[in-house]
């Protein structure tokens, strides 16, 4: 490893046993601000600055009293509305296990798992101020199959929220290149009174996610009347 061009950027040879894909993802980082800064301020992973940013843009950790981590794993949003809401009761879920997180219930479980919701909302004790999914399905290399598999999961965090969440609530999802499709966004709408799409800066810019945030939840209800 060693040091050169400008900042300092550090240089990664490929060894003996590394390929040199892992080489480049090493080397990226080694250079990334945000790793670093992560490293620095105790979260654990670069995801943290994702929804620090998105929060900074449309508020939405003020006042959380119950949120929703779907796909917790490594904890870094977790982290983050831990620290900006310290007295909210946050639940988890992930298919990874998860390092403990002081206030926080996590689930090691699929999410798609039917046992998931009632576990999800006998933990959270009442109405979600806030869901939120950072759930990707693991990609194969084609891109329109990746797109799918992730808006099916995207599909069911949008349901469970629907089911989950308080009036004025808010869900926030990942979902890829292009955004949410047309008819999830149809639906988002019926049920949030805002429905925007954001690439936060912590996001890298070689990256197909994106964010989908819905505001204002309307209330079954009242969606249904709107419908």
């Amino acid at each position: 490893m060693s040091r050169g061009g400008s900042g300092g950027r550090v240089r990664v040879k490929t060894g003996r046993g590394r390929t040199a894909a892992s080489t480049r993802w090493l080397e990226r980082q080694l250079n990334d601000p945000y790793v670093r800064r992560a490293k620095a301020e105790g979260y654990r992973s670069r995801a943290a600055y994702k929804l620090l940013e998105l929060d900074e843009r449309f508020g939405l950790l003020k006042g959380v009293r119950r949120v929703v981590d779907l796909g917790i794993a490594p904890g870094g949003w977790a982290q983050v509305v831990r620290k900006a809401a310290p007295g909210a009761c946050v639940v988890g879920i992930d298919l990874l296990p998860v390092d403990p997180i002081d206030g926080v219930t996590i689930f090691h479980l699929d999410f798609t798992d039917a046992r998931a919701p009632g576990l999800i909302a006998d933990a959270l004790g009442g109405a979600a101020d806030l869901v939120l999914s950072d759930m990707a399905a693991n990609t194969v290399g084609h891109p329109q199959t990746d797109h799918l598999r992730t808006m099916g999961l995207v599909e069911i965090a949008v349901d469970f929220a629907v089911e989950s969440l308080r009036p004025g609530g808010a869900f926030v999802a990942k979902v890829l290149a292009g955004g949410a499709d047309n008819e999830l966004v149809a639906i988002l709408k019926r049920n949030f009174a805002a429905v925007k799409h954001a690439k936060p800066p912590a996001s890298r810019k070689d990256s197909s996610e994106w964010y989908v945030i819905a505001q204002g939840f309307k209330g079954r209800g009242e969606a249904e009347t709107v419908a």
